[in-house]
């Protein structure tokens, strides 16, 4: 997605088919942070999803023991709105159902967001700063090979 914003912008630099197959390192940082950024906020929406569910479920619970006929008011767009418990019970129930219908599916997209990012670390061998001196010591610790460790020093690595 990145690559085709920077290709439309520059002709000369369709010449040079290598520089398609192979994006730079500073593209490949890049295209990765925005797909963690990404991901981060999927689980920040989740977060925010699930505090308006507990206090859905708080209201909802509050009013199932409140008379039907009673008032209550009810905050839409930002206008405060009069209704009877019976009004606003069902749609209180109907925006949790929908809330949760909607955490689901982000919880499955920020699932294969996690999966395309795994693809994309172990396919441009990107290490998290900190990551590198872990696995260090976990291959001089178990005595594996070194072609696994000059593998891991030529790949990029993200702070």
């Amino acid at each position: 997605m990145a690559a085709n914003s920077s290709s439309t912008g520059s002709k000369s630099s369709n010449s040079g088919s290598g520089k398609q197959s192979s994006p730079s390192a500073e593209q490949v940082v890049a295209t990765f942070q925005r797909m963690r950024q990404e991901q981060r906020n999927m689980a920040s929406k989740i977060a925010e999803l699930e505090m308006n569910i507990n206090e859905h479920s708080l209201v909802i619970d509050t009013l199932q023991d409140v008379d039907p006929s009673r008032k209550c008011y009810r905050l839409v767009e930002g206008i405060l709105v009069e209704r009877t418990v019976k009004e606003v019970l069902p749609a209180l129930e109907n925006n949790k159902e929908e809330m949760s219908k909607v955490i689901v599916s982000l919880n499955a997209k920020m699932q294969s967001k996690g999966r395309e990012l795994t693809e994309y670390r172990e396919r441009y061998n990107i290490r998290l700063v900190g990551e590198g001196e872990k696995e260090a010591q976990g291959q001089s610790s178990s005595g594996e090979s070194d072609g696994g460790g000059s593998k891991s020093a030529a790949g990029v690595l993200v702070s």
